[in-house]
């Protein structure tokens, strides 16, 4: 067969069954060979960022692969910004991309650039195929990488030139370990040892949740863990879900928009449990004034994050569900014979800070937090929710109550607007069964708002809940605390440009408008009622309403601005 049927029956082998794309020159051969397949949906996106987005929503929504195709040249570069966002929030990734033909790769040639050179530092691993018979191997060797270890990004390079060549196909056997690809799953015993007498004896232990949870199926055991020993529990926004925000032991999301109690449970904590979350700037704060008091325990597939950023007393490089596994089994007998470690003043202290600093709703007009919170009502804290980047991120972050995993969907380590839209099709073509609700803002939705084409002809039955005030509300936020209310270039006009209940129904989906809090309840269930396409609603709301709490840049964790 052909490279490219090769290719195809590779990804076949390999389990796909949808792939996001949009085609070109150099990937016609590839194109050609994918109309015949019987196994593989292709979904047609309108641009290439689209693709890659929607495909990274989808392995967020089911913990597959998410593969995406795009043509050489700008197909390749309008995939770098949607690769560059999974591959930071640990998302399994493939990503092929058209190449000139390797004759005359480096001549400048039509539609030609450095695709593997442009990804290099964007990715887990990225290939340029030369050989024709390399593909089946690559492809393999493509979807142990994404998948293994601390997950991410690969991309394949396929020169048309390969994509014509004939070989003989031949799938190799299934390889359980690459040459110098060996990530450790297992964690170092002593280690575990050394933290199981740390959390006996702490007083003031707070376990600390990242995306790594969510990431290694590890939520049963985090809260086993959890519920046996009565520690508190917060996490990242990636981490969102981990744990059960309606538990009693759950803070919440902590950082710099996260809940207060959060932020004062780690300046006063005594010992952190760190399960595959990696101490971001976002988290942190000023890091020489971070947890003062606290010892740490950091438990993370990958090495490379452990002591990055903060000390760490206890490392323990392995997977999270294997490594908590074998923590229980130290701890479960403790327990049982000496008791779980003393809380009651430690819980005392987090019932009267959650008492006094709650997240609120304020009132008058039609307020942004009130919205995600009827969203969250109405669908019974069920749905999945896939956010864009900005301020309705941090409030559906804030007042949106995940309770398992895989329910929350955003972009964190990249903050890429545009995610939302094409990331929620993809998480509905994953789990068709959920309801999706995508959280988005006026500036965000516009920067991929052709994909609306993709849910419509489609028929993806995603709901919109579009937070318009009519600014790039995150900026301007900084821009009133920090720069004296210079708007400089973050005012959208709203009203002006565009009308987004005529752009919904210019694809062919349904459009609302929202501007009182009485029509947010009928709204809502009306989109829900919708099952072959698409709903925005165009919620009109306070125009300079701000995220709180908030840590500024460069303060502790307790100098909060607001809540």
């Amino acid at each position: 067969m052909t490279g490219a049927q090769a290719l195809i029956a590779s990804l076949e082998k390999e389990g796909v069954e949808l792939v996001f794309g949009y085609p070109g020159g150099v990937m016609l051969p590839v194109y050609d060979a994918l109309f015949d397949s019987k196994k593989i949906h292709h979904v047609l996106t309108r641009h290439e960022q689209g693709a890659a987005h929607a495909a990274d929503g989808f392995a967020r929504a089911t913990g597959k692969v998410g593969v995406c195709m795009a043509t050489s040249g700008p197909g390749a570069t309008n995939l770098v910004t949607g690769i560059a966002t999974a591959n930071m929030d640990s998302v399994p990734l493939v990503a092929i991309t058209g190449q000139v033909g390797t004759h005359v790769i480096g001549t400048d040639a039509f539609q030609e650039a450095d695709t593997t050179g442009i990804t290099l530092p964007v990715v887990k691993h990225n290939y340029l195929v030369k050989d024709p018979r390399e593909i089946p191997h690559v492809i393999q060797e493509a979807f142990l990488i994404a998948s293994t270890g601390r997950p991410g990004a690969v991309v394949i390079d396929m020169p048309v030139d390969m994509s014509r060549s004939e070989i003989e196909f031949k799938y190799p056997e299934k390889k359980t370990s690459l040459p110098g690809y060996k990530p450790t799953t297992a964690g170092h015993a002593r280690q575990i040892k050394e933290a199981a007498r740390l959390i006996m004896a702490a007083k003031r232990p707070v376990i600390y949740a990242g995306g790594g949870v969510v990431t290694s199926g590890a939520s049963k055991e985090l809260a086993e863990l959890a519920r046996m020993l009565e520690f508190p529990v917060t996490t990242t926004l990636l981490g969102k879900g981990a744990f059960p925000e309606t538990d009693k032991l759950s803070l919440g999301m902590l950082g710099m928009h996260g809940t207060s109690y959060a932020n004062f449970v780690m300046m006063k904590t005594d010992l952190i449990i760190a399960v595959g979350a990696r101490f971001d700037d976002r988290i942190t704060g000023r890091l020489d004034t971070f947890a003062p008091h606290a010892k740490v325990v950091h438990i993370d597939i990958d090495p490379a994050e452990i002591g990055k950023n903060v000390a760490v007393t206890v490392p323990i490089v392995g997977d999270a569900r294997t490594v908590l596994r074998e923590l229980l089994a130290l701890l479960k007998p403790r327990v049982e014979e000496s008791g779980k470690p003393d809380g009651k003043a430690w819980h005392r202290q987090i019932r009267e800070w959650k008492k006094e600093y709650p997240l609120t709703v304020p009132e008058g007009g039609l307020r942004p937090q009130y919205v995600v919170n009827e969203i969250y009502r109405l669908t019974k804290g069920k749905a999945v929710v896939v956010t864009d980047v900005g301020q309705h991120q941090m409030w559906s972050a804030q007042f949106y109550k995940a309770s398992r995993p895989r329910q929350f969907i955003s972009s964190g380590g990249l903050g890429t607007m545009g995610f939302g839209l094409p990331a929620s099709i993809g998480a509905k073509m994953g789990v068709p069964k959920e309801r999706v609700v995508n959280i988005a803002g006026d500036g965000s939705v516009q920067m991929n708002s052709q994909e609306l084409a993709t849910a419509v002809l489609n028929e993806v039955a995603v709901t919109i809940a579009l937070i318009n005030n009519g600014y790039l509300g995150m900026v301007r936020q900084w821009q009133e605390l920090f720069y004296d209310k210079r708007y400089s270039h973050t005012h959208l006009r709203r009203g002006e440009s565009p009308d987004f209940v005529k752009l919904a129904e210019a694809y062919g989906a349904r459009g609302m408008r929202v501007a009182e809090p009485e029509g947010v309840e009928p709204a809502l269930k009306e989109a829900f009622k919708v099952n072959d396409g698409p709903v925005l609603i165009d919620f009109i709301v306070e125009q300079e309403e701000n995220v709180f709490p908030m840590v500024a840049p460069g303060a502790s964790l307790d100098d909060m601005i607001g809540g």
